[in-house]
């Protein structure tokens, strides 16, 4: 049976998911506006925010990442993503 998850889970990693399609959109445009600053700029500020919204995530429910944490084989102790 799946473990129950609380609903700060969600919300947390939610967050995480909504970042990080921001991260590979701007990847994306980057890709045929390589001059656009602004753009890189946010792409910058967004991968910042990322990583601070992964660090409390991954303290309180583990690693949704293969390399994101000091213990790096408690990721698969956790849910899988397509089990959340």
């Amino acid at each position: 049976m799946p473990k129950t998850l609380p609903k700060e889970y969600y919300s947390m990693l939610e967050e995480i998911q909504a970042v990080d399609f921001a991260i590979t959109e701007l990847n994306l445009y980057l890709d045929t506006h390589p001059e656009d600053q602004d753009a890189f700029k946010q792409l910058t500020e967004l991968s910042e925010e990322k990583q601070r919204l992964l660090k409390p995530f991954e303290k309180k429910f583990g690693s949704i990442r293969a390399d994101g944490m000091d213990d790096h084989w408690t990721w698969s102790k956790g849910p899988w993503p397509w089990q959340v």
